[in-house]
């Protein structure tokens, strides 16, 4: 098959098939496993990440929003443990 998306040649794999008639999907894959893969993460650009300082033990870090200074940021680490 061909990619809809980067025109490369990929196999629709019998284990594929079989996945796509289990879960009742009534169309072969336009895109090849990269290109699903990319889509799923919500297209080709990586997160745009954001340094910030944490509250709690003050290392720096970085999260994958814009920090404001109204609300504390924690590693990940902190933010487990503020979880609990």
């Amino acid at each position: 098959m061909k990619c809809k998306d980067c025109g490369a040649t990929f196999l629709f794999t019998e284990n594929e098939q079989a996945f796509y008639k289990e879960k009742g999907f009534e169309n072969e894959p336009q895109r090849c496993p990269d290109c699903r893969a990319a889509k799923k993460r919500g297209g080709n650009a990586p997160r745009e990440m954001y340094p910030a300082v944490c509250a709690g033990c003050g290392i720096e870090t970085t999260v994958p929003f814009k920090p404001t200074s109204d609300r504390p940021v924690y590693c990940k680490d902190c933010y487990k443990k503020q979880a609990r």
